[in-house]
């Protein structure tokens, strides 16, 4: 009650200022899609606006605007530049705040606004470099060496103490590089690139070469012989692979392989010769092979080789019958001589 009696001391023209912000705000929310010339014109307003407003009235339009996923980028600069105690839910929360702005406003602005980013849910690998960067590069211009002052006597300790302040802070500073290329290796964990292919198998050169060669005179048996020895499963896998006619599952497994691009389109068109027809620039075998993902072709793969695992497993335990040992299977019985017999009783 006592508060908003004090908003009625305030002068008419800035209470009039807190409700036109509020207003505009509020029927900027409204909108789901607002278009350009409407960002534009609340680009044009919110500054002013804001300018003239009342501290309170401008903390409520940035809490509300933090929430927001269409605010201009000029507006979302310009109140994250803002003092902390106003700008702090937006710099914490707002979506609107890409990683180079989010990288500007910790070069520009004071430790707080700092804070305020590291609250943040999810930083991307790129603003921890920076951030971690910026708290690097800090401290350095803050150890200076301790100079008495004119007429004073110089101390005794100051060497000492000068030394021990020099260490600590080397220590910290390692502390914060080793803290630093963790981090850097845990993105590199979350977003591996493309060429690791640590623990995935991978077609060797000769294995590549052999397959375009095959393909190239379309020689069947040769291509099924080879491809079995890179998946190292079985030629019926393979055979069962190649049967498929459209060409999916030899392009599934050829990406799940890493073999080059060029080569699998190459191989694709030359067995499978309906996947060379060309459809707005570009052949089907290229369409196919566009719309596969590297890591699900991956796992798909190796659930093929576990399945051919256990079928080539149950096949040894049926092995081959030794010559001695009657076929049962055939109905074929065999009969002692009566010689043998009264020789046996």
């Amino acid at each position: 009650m006592t508060d908003q009696f004090r908003d009625l001391e305030r002068p008419l023209a800035m209470r009039r200022k807190d409700v036109v912000l509020i207003a505009t705000v509020t029927s900027f929310e409204s909108l789901p899609h607002p278009s350009r010339s409407e960002l534009r014109q609340f680009a044009e307003l919110f500054g002013p606006l804001f300018s003239a407003s009342s501290d309170e009235a401008r903390r409520q339009a940035v809490a509300a605007l933090s929430q927001s996923k269409t605010v201009p980028p000029a507006v979302a600069f310009f109140i994250a530049s803002q003092p902390i105690a106003i700008a702090a839910p937006f710099v914490a929360a707002s979506p609107c705040l890409s990683d180079d702005t989010l990288i500007a406003i910790a070069r520009t602005q004071g430790t707080a606004h700092v804070k305020a980013i590291v609250l943040r849910e999810y930083l991307s690998p790129k603003v921890i470099d920076a951030l971690v960067s910026l708290r690097h590069d800090r401290p350095a211009a803050h150890v200076e060496t301790a100079e008495p002052a004119k007429g004073a006597e110089p101390r005794t300790d100051a060497k000492p103490a000068n030394e021990a302040a020099v260490k600590a802070e080397t220590d910290r500073l390692l502390r914060e590089e080793k803290l630093r290329q963790h981090i850097k290796t845990l993105a590199g964990q979350i977003n591996p690139a493309e060429d690791d292919r640590l623990g995935l198998r991978t077609l060797t050169p000769v294995q590549e070469a052999l397959l375009v060669r095959f393909a190239r005179n379309r020689e069947g048996g040769p291509f099924a012989t080879a491809l079995a020895d890179s998946l190292s499963a079985s030629r019926w896998l393979a055979e069962r692979i190649l049967l498929d006619i459209s060409g999916q599952q030899l392009a599934t497994t050829l990406k799940a392989l890493a073999m080059a691009e060029a080569d699998a389109i190459y191989v694709l068109g030359r067995l499978y010769s309906h996947l060379l027809t060309i459809t707005n620039g570009m052949s089907r075998a290229q369409f196919l092979w566009n719309a596969l993902d590297a890591s699900e072709c991956g796992r798909r793969v190796e659930a093929w080789r576990r399945a051919d695992g256990y079928t080539a497993r149950e096949s040894e335990f049926a092995g081959p019958q030794s010559e001695d040992q009657p076929d049962q299977s055939q109905g074929v019985r065999v009969l002692r001589s009566g010689r043998s017999l009264r020789s046996a009783g």
